[in-house]
């Protein structure tokens, strides 16, 4: 179909779909909206809200979670059931009953939050109450314009490609969305067919979280929290009942738009402008910021007078440090800490002087969710911690993804006890790097939006697979993850080697029109470390923007 007969096919869907379209008078956004299908990865569906095949939407959803339910009936007898949450987002609470309406039309059962819950309260909720599968309503920390859609398998981790592929096929083989069966919601929760979620399972959550505590001793440590207008209030803040907390009152509520911020990520500086500044006033210690749907956490320190904002790498480098140093009398020769290839190496060097083993997953946690499975099944490993350079953290196994609730604990106990010795974090990393080297990481992202961005993106990854080597000088190795390397899946990611034990990955954003650039050098000293940096950021820079 061409892109004017797909535009009317959808004018016809409903009156308040044909409405907002009829408005569009940019062509480029007409072309956006219908130039292809939104792609049900297997990261699951993410993308701008609005009418189209190419949006998040009431059709797409319903597609999808139709493809889901068929995949389900093809692999499981008997009841089934999935358990569903959402997160504070504009339409996650709609199309998570979107969602449920055609799970119940198709004879499956669900189980649902009525209330917003983070993604990894759903991953521990699959598993703990029995379920099939699960399904998140969250487009995680990106801007407000985005929704998204995410499942999970019987043991509450990420669908990893052999079976999200699957589901794929099944959501790819639903043509005609408008027949999609979509039970009413009242109905189905009053036919039992849907069940609303009680706190009870928050609490066995919570329970689970604090099993993980590592120091309670007293502490003047003073913490200022925002959960950024998203799910982490409620479930942070009881686990960190007990601690001197303060909460960022402007950013505690539920709002969509989430209009004190520029975007809701932890990940971004600005993310945490307000928290800061209401730490300044309360002369607290440390700032914490979880993003919307509470799996990511972001970090600033009091030191020396200034508020220093801490990486994913940094503070999982300190976490790793902490967790291993106070429960080395637990480890074993079966002990592992699992990261993602584009996180730094420093602290897998820690580990390493602990007797852990390494191993390395693709981007994505759903990947060290799953070596916990597989752990689990073999026993020839233990989960000790999994982290990636994106601030997300697990210890513990009571979720299969990133868990900023227990992230936030240990992260606070962690600044408490180095307080009580006479340490900011700060000066803990120094410690770190005094011992193992310095390590400098950085990540350049490039926004390339729409078709001709899609194009881009895949024009710069072709040239930098056939140029790539000859940009720089030292290079040990090319890591093609396109072409599969040991036993992970193939994944269009680029990791480049050098001499002197720096690298630098290049990848397509799994979720956004971006394409990031990860870079993470070491030396003896910072300045050698980030002269390093500069050289070879200045050469990527300009192959990349041209």
């Amino acid at each position: 179909m061409t892109i004017k007969e797909k535009f009317d096919l959808w004018c016809s869907f409903d009156d308040e779909t044909k409405n907002e379209l009829v408005t569009i008078t940019d062509e480029k956004e007409i072309e956006d909206r219908f130039y292809k299908e939104l792609e049900f990865g297997t990261g699951g569906l993410r993308g701008i809200m609005g009418a189209g095949p190419n949006r998040m939407n009431k059709y797409t959803i319903a597609k999808a979670t139709k493809g889901y339910a068929d995949y389900l009936k093809s692999h499981f007898d008997g009841e089934i059931s999935v358990a569903i949450a959402y997160d504070s987002r504009n339409n996650s609470q709609y199309f998570s009953q979107v969602a449920a309406g055609v799970l119940a039309a198709n004879g499956i059962k669900v189980y649902i939050y009525n209330t917003l819950m983070p993604t990894p309260v759903l991953s521990f909720t699959a598993k703990h109450l029995g379920c099939n599968g699960g399904i998140v309503l969250t487009a995680s920390h990106n801007p407000k314009e985005y929704n998204g859609y995410k499942i999970y398998d019987e043991n509450g981790c990420q669908l990893v490609p052999r079976f999200a592929n699957q589901v794929i096929d099944f959501v790819n083989a639903v043509i005609d969305l408008q027949s999609v069966e979509i039970m009413d919601f009242d109905k189905g929760v009053n036919n039992g067919e849907i069940v609303v979620i009680g706190e009870d399972v928050l609490d066995a959550f919570l329970t689970e979280v604090k099993k993980q505590s590592i120091y309670e001793e007293k502490s003047d440590l003073k913490i200022v929290y925002t959960a950024l207008h998203g799910t982490g209030n409620i479930p942070v803040r009881k686990a960190l009942e007990g601690m001197n907390v303060s909460i960022v009152k402007s950013q505690e509520l539920p709002d969509g738009n989430f209009s004190t911020v520029r975007s809701p990520n932890p990940e971004e500086k600005d993310a945490l402008t307000i928290a800061i500044e209401q730490a300044k006033e309360e002369k607290a210690d440390l700032v914490l910021g979880t993003d919307p749907d509470c799996d990511r956490v972001g970090t600033a320190v009091l030191h020396n007078g200034e508020y220093v904002l801490m990486t994913g790498n940094q503070i999982g480098a300190l976490l790793v440090d902490f967790v291993l140093s106070n429960r080395k009398d637990t480890l074993n020769e079966k002990s592992t800490l699992v990261k993602t290839i584009v996180t730094s190496e420093v602290g897998a060097d820690i580990a390493r002087s602990y007797g852990l083993h390494i191993v390395d997953t693709l981007t994505g946690f759903k990947y060290i969710g799953e070596q916990i499975g597989e752990y689990e099944i073999n026993g020839d490993r233990e989960f000790v911690i999994g982290y990636e350079e994106s601030y997300g953290y697990l210890v513990g196994t009571h979720a299969r993804d990133k868990d900023a609730v227990v992230s936030s604990l240990l992260i606070c106990q962690m600044a408490a006890y180095h307080k009580n010795n006479g340490r900011t974090l700060v000066d803990a990393l120094n410690n770190i790097y005094a011992k193992f080297g310095f390590y400098l990481d950085a990540l350049d992202t490039f926004v390339l939006k729409g078709k001709d961005g899609a194009e881009k993106i895949q024009s710069i990854m072709t040239n930098m697979r056939e140029n790539g080597k000859l940009l720089f000088e030292n290079i040990k190795d090319v890591l093609d993850y396109s072409k599969g390397i040991g036993d992970l899946p193939k994944e269009n990611v680029l990791k480049y080697t050098f001499i002197d034990g720096i690298w630098i990955a290049i990848r397509p954003s799994g979720t956004e029109p971006k394409l990031k650039v990860y870079y993470s050098m070491c030396g003896e000293t910072k300045m050698q470390a980030t002269e390093k940096l500069e050289n070879i950021r200045t050469i990527l820079k300009k192959q990349i923007e041209g």
